[in-house]
């Protein structure tokens, strides 16, 4: 089994967070958006991953090395890959040409998800979905009486189907979806002006492969500061009685914590309340301030807060009052 990921973009909604990093390296819960996406993946998955190819910009080698660590943590080789240029999701997966062999994942590194199903292997292919209210804003799938996908609908404006595809998908011979792919770019078959994967999985479906959904029990979004910020908390609340969540090294002092919280190693926090719902990035420093359901990354200092619904990033200094904050790395903010 493999897990491609193409997380090429530049996170332009997460700014000024992704300034720095790219977008799938915020962390949630304590862990990278893309490490939490590997990880959930290769619990429903049931055979080992053999391989994780990160389809990525140019973000430099110290990103590239985290996400080869990433793949490590799930017992997989990492393998990076680049996308010179957005041409679209088709063009980005086939950026990763060598990884498109035997059982293949492809999933988006801008969404997460909970489910309680384990992936069927046997399935031609598998599109992971949820049931949304309104289906307007997304692509969905309509199903047959058998559970199989019969059609793909981009943003319909009239209900067709209240399963919208996340995002991830499934194809037990990834051989065939990049003959599929390069199909497409060697036609010049574009929607929008871009290379899409739906095209290719129109294609497939019309020359007899069976599609089936997946339907997952939540979807998480981190595609702007709110959402994360409410993913974060949710993954708290999922992991909330793990073991590790306030790192052994951290140093409480004159402090109340309010779970679910997750604070990493060498945080220093004084004087302060924290919690519910906050994560605290390692090297982090809090002097007498009140922080809730808010992330707070590495190396900062927050004094004399009082902080809700909130994003701090790396190397930022604040020290002021009740806020609801968007700071991005290396900023500096005194009221």
């Amino acid at each position: 089994m493999r897990i491609i990921v193409p997380m090429a973009g530049m996170g332009k909604r997460m700014r000024p967070h992704t300034l720095t990093v790219p977008k799938p390296l915020i962390p949630i819960a304590g862990k990278p958006i893309v490490q939490r996406l590997v990880e959930d993946i290769a619990k429903v998955c049931q055979e080992p991953i053999e391989e994780v190819a990160f389809i990525i910009g140019h973000f430099g080698d110290k990103v590239e090395k985290d996400l080869i660590a990433i793949a490590e943590s799930v017992g997989a080789k990492g393998t990076i890959h680049y996308q010179e240029e957005a041409l679209g999701t088709a063009h980005a997966i086939l950026c990763a040409q060598s990884a498109l062999k035997d059982k293949v994942v492809v999933a988006f590194a801008d969404t997460l998800f909970k489910a309680d199903f384990k992936l069927d292997t046997n399935a031609d292919g598998t599109i992971w979905v949820q049931r949304v209210e309104d289906p307007r804003p997304f692509g969905v799938i309509k199903i047959n009486e058998n559970n199989e996908i019969t059609d793909f609908v981009e943003k319909p404006q009239e209900f067709v189907s209240d399963m919208a595809i996340i995002g991830i998908y499934y194809f037990r011979d990834g051989e065939y979806l990049r003959n599929e792919l390069q199909y497409l770019l060697d036609n010049d078959i574009k929607d929008k002006g871009e290379f899409q994967l739906t095209n290719a999985l129109e294609n497939m479906k019309n020359k007899g492969t069976r599609f089936i959904p997946a339907v997952i029990t939540e979807w998480l979004d981190c595609g702007n500061k709110n959402a994360t910020v409410y993913t974060n908390q949710r993954y708290l609340e999922y992991i909330k009685d793990e073991e590790g969540l306030v790192a052994a090294s951290a140093k409480l002092e004159n402090t109340v914590i309010i779970p679910p919280v997750y604070i990493g190693e060498n945080a220093q926090i004084k004087n302060s309340v924290v919690g519910p719902f906050v994560s605290i990035g390692n090297n982090t420093t809090l002097d007498n301030s009140v922080v809730s359901n808010s992330i707070i990354q590495e190396n900062t200092v927050l004094k004399n807060g009082n902080v809700s619904n909130s994003m701090l990033g790396n190397f930022v200094v604040y020290e002021g009052r009740q806020s609801d904050l968007s700071l991005g790395d290396y900023n500096t903010l005194k009221d």
